[in-house]
């Protein structure tokens, strides 16, 4: 006996109702968000397992249900707009600027429309990178550090752990927008610390060796590095050369401090990539950055390396060691 089935129309909409979830869920796209550095996968390693770990709070599994494509600088700023657009080349959903303003507005320069989420960096106003903090109004919001406004607490700093300190060098770029403000604030907070402030401008890396003949002749007790693409790329040689001249040094990073840096103060950095995951999270869901405000930083950290200090011969009050969020040995 033959039995023959017929497909009434209710029949092949059941059917077709059944199947539609499970065709869907194979088909949905799984997004891609690029993360640009300038630094090598070395120094930015435990910041981005901060990202990752706020990712993973938020139900983000990386290569199951977000895909994230790096691209490390390794400290060559020329790079970096290469990268950038191939970030771009890949159809990002966004991109990840894991630095400074000066990243930032390379990745802005590379496109207008896919967003870009900053971790840090100083004035993202002044920078022209976002309209206000309020509302940023194009493509880039995210998180800033308030890199420049703290250049005068540091400078209070330097002067608590050496009190007889009274002149100090600052190195700074006159073509960074950051750095160029936070030499101002360091000369309005000098008369008042008492502290004589000598200017030790490095534009180009072909000016750091007369920069540091300068220091050398004008006898500074002490240098204050204020940060920049160009000046944070040449963190080992600055290092190396106030720990062979047994000069203090004041960072805006821990980073810095880690590879052999004697002081910094600064937001916690981890922190600032932890939070950057909400933003990747609410621009996946549909929000747009022009409507999401800049965020700043919540938590503070000061870092003394006890090591680098024995090497340049100075103690460190017991005051400030007690204040001290964390201590290298």
């Amino acid at each position: 006996m033959r039995i023959e089935i017929i497909a009434t129309p209710l029949v092949i909409i059941s059917i077709f109702l059944a199947s539609a979830p499970a065709d869907a869920q194979q088909t949905k796209k799984v997004p891609r968000i690029g993360f640009l550095s300038a630094f090598s996968p070395s120094s930015e390693q435990n910041r981005v397992e901060a990202f990752r770990q706020g990712l993973r709070e938020l139900g983000y599994v990386e290569d199951r249900n977000i895909f994230i494509e790096y691209r490390y600088g390794e400290g060559k700023r020329d790079r970096l707009p290469k990268l950038a657009a191939e970030l771009v080349r890949l159809n990002a959903d966004l991109i990840v600027a894991a630095g400074g303003s000066g990243l930032a507005r390379v990745t802005k320069e590379t496109t207008k429309t896919i967003p870009i989420v900053l971790t840090g960096g100083s004035d993202p106003v002044g920078a022209g990178l976002v309209a206000s903090l309020a509302r940023p109004g194009g493509n880039v919001t995210g998180l800033t550090g308030i890199t420049a406004e703290l250049a005068g607490k540091r400078l209070e700093l330097l002067k608590e752990t050496f009190p007889r300190l009274t002149r100090v060098g600052v190195l700074w770029n006159p073509t960074d927008q950051g750095s160029a403000q936070g030499f101002k604030e360091i000369e309005i907070a000098a008369p008042g610390l008492g502290l004589e402030v000598q200017s030790l401008q490095v534009p180009s890396p072909s000016n750091f060796e007369s920069a540091f003949k300068a220091a050398i002749t004008g006898k500074v007790r002490a240098i204050h590095i204020l940060p920049s693409g160009l000046i944070n790329s040449h963190r080992n040689r600055i290092v190396e050369f106030a720990i062979s001249n047994r000069l203090p040094t004041m960072f805006s990073g821990a980073a810095h401090v880690e590879a052999g840096g004697l002081l910094s103060y600064a937001p916690n950095a981890p922190d600032l990539y932890r939070r950057a995951a909400t933003y990747v999270d609410k621009i996946l869901k549909g929000a747009k950055p022009a409507d999401l405000p800049v965020e700043q930083p919540t938590k503070f950290e000061l870092v003394i390396n006890i090591k680098t200090a024995r090497q340049i011969g100075m103690t460190i009050p017991p005051a400030v060691l007690a204040r001290a969020d964390r201590v290298i040995k």
